[in-house]
């Protein structure tokens, strides 16, 4: 029997539900819904008041208080559509230790080297000594940075008065905590509450504001769902920890475009922007060597060229092994299936592994291609062509589909030297400097690899 007078909240979303169910319903979270104590009190008539300014036509509101500043770092600044804007507050997440804090330096070094304004570093996680030292490690110390080592919301307040930055970072966002809310610092209140002053603060004085936050087990953000509907601007910072290489994913930009990227390499001294990480991901060798495929990946709005390889061998276990990395493992299975009934290669007694270099992950369909290949490449032991470039999408009948941004692929693939293409039919306006075959079946794209 449901309690008269009592609620139930969720504590990953926030979602409020009048009596105890085992999932949430709103983001289908199992064994998080908690009882609340007395359900709301219904809500009273509220009298009409005064406005704080009067409405004007939308043609004579000023937009020069609304332009975005840049960071001083730009792939930052491409993710962010600009740079930020006065007012805004982003939310950047990733996983422990992938360069949150090295990267948010260098941000704070550049604006105040910009002469935009003092910037202010507010850390929660580390002491001031400990982020002193690695802003001296990767060289990002000036006189108009200030750092203060506190966990309180209102002590952070204090600073701002104190300190009138032009960008506030806080590192992060679940060790903060609001003297005038009940709850540990990280729990949904608090996260909730804080990202709430800060958002307040941020509109009030036009101070834009860069909140660091965890992510969970998945990769998602850590903390109620309402933090990343507070917030203007959500980025995930991604990176293998075996790899140098780091990316900045746009999830939710009301500024700018939502599915940009910008690509950084973490380095010994610090982290720098790669404004053309296509090389990260070639292996450029003088001799062509079989089992490897160059195909044209889009991540948001900006083609990479990436390296697929594929090695086939005889299988050492009655059950072959099938390895995948950097690619989907489901959409491989599906690819070996394809290859053997439709190419007519057997596989099912051999070892296939495959992965792609310089540790990026490609999950689209426009690889499938490539993948296709660069195992028959292994299969036949014969290379292909170094100047080919592969893209296309295969369907379970074997026949290579359409893929989008076919016209800007190519474009990049011939900017790095590659001559020739095998595509799907129909892709569109093609670049200048690139020879294109057309190809609409494996067979077809077998045939072609073997004359090329």
């Amino acid at each position: 029997m449901v309690k008269k007078g009592t609620s139930y909240r969720c504590g990953e979303c926030g979602y409020e539900a009048a009596k105890w169910v085992g999932r949430c319903p709103e983001c289908q979270a199992w064994g998080t819904i908690e009882e609340r104590g007395d359900a709301r009190p219904a809500i009273a008539r509220v009298a009409a008041g005064a406005p704080s300014a009067p409405a004007r036509p939308i043609g004579q509101v000023d937009i020069e208080a609304a332009r975005a500043r840049t960071t001083g770092v730009g792939e930052l600044d491409r993710v962010l559509g600009g740079g930020l804007v006065p007012g805004a507050v982003v939310l950047l997440a990733g996983e422990p230790g992938v360069g949150k804090s090295t990267l948010l330096l260098e941000v704070a070094y550049q604006w105040a080297r910009g002469g935009s304004g003092p910037a202010l570093y507010v850390t929660g996680e580390e002491s001031a000594g400990q982020v002193r030292l690695r802003a001296e490690r990767t060289k990002n110390l000036h006189e108009r940075m200030f750092l203060a080592a506190e966990s309180d919301l209102s002590a952070i307040l204090g600073h701002v008065d104190a300190v009138k930055p032009g960008v506030l970072i806080v590192d992060s966002v679940q060790t903060m905590a609001s003297p005038q809310v009940e709850g540990a610092p990280g729990g949904v209140t608090q996260v909730r509450a804080v990202t709430a002053g800060l958002v307040a603060l941020a509109k009030e004085r036009g101070l834009p504001v860069v909140l660091v936050g965890h992510v969970t087990k998945d990769g998602s953000v850590a903390g109620p769902r309402v933090l990343e509907h507070l917030v203007d601007v959500v980025l995930h910072f991604e990176g293998d920890r075996h790899s140098t290489l780091r990316m900045v994913r746009g999830v939710k930009n009301r500024f700018g475009p939502a599915d940009e990227i910008g690509c950084f390499e973490l380095r010994e001294d610090g982290i720098a922007g790669v404004p053309d990480p296509s090389g990260l991901f070639l292996n450029r060798r003088e001799d062509a060597v079989p089992g490897t495929a160059v195909t044209v990946t889009v991540e948001g709005k900006r083609p990479l060229l990436c390296e697929v390889q594929a090695l086939v061998s005889s299988a050492g276990a009655p059950q072959p092994r099938r390895a995948v990395s950097g690619l989907d493992s489901a959409r491989v299975a599906m690819i070996l299936a394809v290859l053997e009934k439709r190419g007519g290669i057997r596989l099912g007694d051999r070892d296939v592994y495959s992965a792609t270099v310089g540790g990026m992950k490609v999950t689209e369909p426009a690889v499938d291609l490539a993948v296709i290949l660069a195992l028959w490449s292994s299969v036949r032991d014969v290379a292909l062509s170094p100047p080919l470039v592969v893209v296309g999408e295969v369907g379970l009948a074997g026949e290579i589909r359409r893929v989008s941004g076919a016209g800007r692929r190519l474009a990049e693939a011939a900017r790095l030297g590659f001559t020739h293409a095998l595509v799907p039919p129909d892709p569109g306006k093609l670049p200048d400097g690139i020879r294109v075959l057309e190809v609409d079946s494996v067979a077809a794209a077998l045939h072609a690899a073997n004359h090329a």
